[in-house]
């Protein structure tokens, strides 16, 4: 019965706090822009577009190197880049034939990884903060801003990611369970006789690109860095859908009815998607009240050699943002633990904060419960298992070069 009790309050605990609540808003709401995007033809406009009139996508090589750079380029927040890569890619991937999970780990490894390294985001207000803290009790010498600028060269794993993704796509490069996938057709609900002008589908996502900026100053009182990301991507996809109301129905693209029913239908979908979240939120704060993250990082506080240290605070870093699913929770937990370790063994604290952050994106990246691992599944209509099967194996080669650099850059 005190288990019952103790869950109840963990999950009473969760809806209390506003960022959750507000994340799992988005991904409701989410689905109904999704939904009603390609029900306004605007995709299928873009696809027309891209495929006939300018033939930028003419093989399956292209339409993933399509969404790649548009991974690239949205910056700004981890979810809506996997939302947008994975709403214009779905359709294409449809077009030749390419499994999903393709996709889904396409727009999964320009998320997280390139958020963290372009930091005008909640990442950069975040480590800013950690590395302040760090700066005040006398551990790092100069500026805040200065030192995260020269520690993002070092965070390896993004930029392999990064790299990694881009070979998959130009090289075909199949390893893995990601050989044995088979094409299965999208199992949403879009129809794709209709084609209407590809605005519609622009328009909301450039809205949403430009919002996310607004709202993040907005939030921050004037500073960017300093904005709330999920009150801006909240705010974002809540503003987003009544303009597409205005302007699907003020254009008579649909009608209201098809507007309300087409939103209800696109939100009840993604409904599952916001259970899975909250569980994962769970899991994660349970994983924090057990101390998981100070007890892996005594093990490392040993008899060790400074140039060992980058490759086992990298290490640890993985292993708990793995398990928690969280690089927020990661860089909170491991940057008091890393920087003082750092400064007592005299090692390369630029090359120990990089270390930190390429842990924790390892974790956001692959994590079967990371959100954006669970927002690029469901941007792709794929699941999230086969997801994290036919990615791990890409992500891990990646870890393991990582690790390596650590050490030689040590050295």
């Amino acid at each position: 019965m005190a288990s019952f009790i103790t869950l109840y309050e963990l999950f009473i605990k969760l809806l209390s706090e506003a960022w959750i609540l507000k994340t799992l808003i988005f991904v409701i709401l989410a689905g109904s822009i999704m939904a009603l995007i390609e029900k306004s033809g605007g995709v299928n406009g873009f696809v027309e577009y891209v495929l006939h009139k300018k033939s930028f996508v003419r093989s399956s090589r292209s339409a993933l190197m399509l969404s790649y750079i548009l991974g690239v380029i949205i910056f700004v927040e981890t979810s809506i880049t996997a939302l947008i890569s994975g709403a214009v890619g779905k359709p294409l991937c449809d077009k030749y034939q390419i499994p999903h999970a393709k996709l889904a780990f396409v727009c999964d490894s320009t998320s997280a990884p390139i958020g963290s390294l372009i930091l005008f985001n909640g990442y950069g207000a975040l480590l800013l903060g950690l590395i302040t803290t760090q700066i005040s009790l006398g551990y790092i010498q100069g500026g805040a801003l200065e030192t995260l600028l020269i520690s993002i060269k070092y965070n390896l794993y993004a930029i392999l990611a990064l790299v990694m993704a881009f070979i998959f796509i130009y090289f075909r490069l199949d390893i893995g369970a990601m050989k044995r996938l088979a094409y299965v057709p999208s199992k949403s609900s879009f129809t794709p006789k209709r084609t209407s002008s590809m605005f519609y589908m622009l328009f909301p996502i450039l809205l949403m690109l430009v919002l996310v900026f607004v709202f993040l100053y907005i939030s921050g009182n004037g500073n960017i860095l300093k904005g709330s990301g999920s009150s801006a991507i909240f705010y974002t996809i809540l503003t987003t859908l009544l303009f597409t109301l205005f302007y699907y129905v003020g254009t008579k693209n649909m009608s209201l009815k098809v507007w309300t029913k087409t939103a209800y239908n696109g939100a009840k979908g993604f409904v599952t998607i916001s259970f899975l979240l909250i569980f994962a939120f769970a899991l994660g704060d349970v994983t924090g009240m057990l101390k998981t993250g100070e007890y892996l990082a005594s093990f490392a506080s040993g008899n060790i050699s400074a140039f060992m240290l980058p490759a086992l605070i990298f290490l640890l870093s993985a292993i708990i943002s793995f398990s928690t699913g969280t690089s927020w929770g990661t860089f909170s937990i491991m940057m008091p633990i890393a920087i003082p370790m750092a400064a007592g063994m005299d090692a390369n604290m630029f090359l120990v904060i990089g270390a930190v952050m390429s842990g924790g994106i390892f974790g956001d990246h692959c994590s079967p419960i990371s959100d954006t691992t669970i927002i690029s599944s469901m941007a792709s209509d794929c699941e999230v298992i086969e997801h994290v099967k036919t990615q791990l194996p890409y992500a891990l080669i990646s870890a393991s070069i990582a690790f390596t650099l650590f050490i030689l850059l040590a050295l």
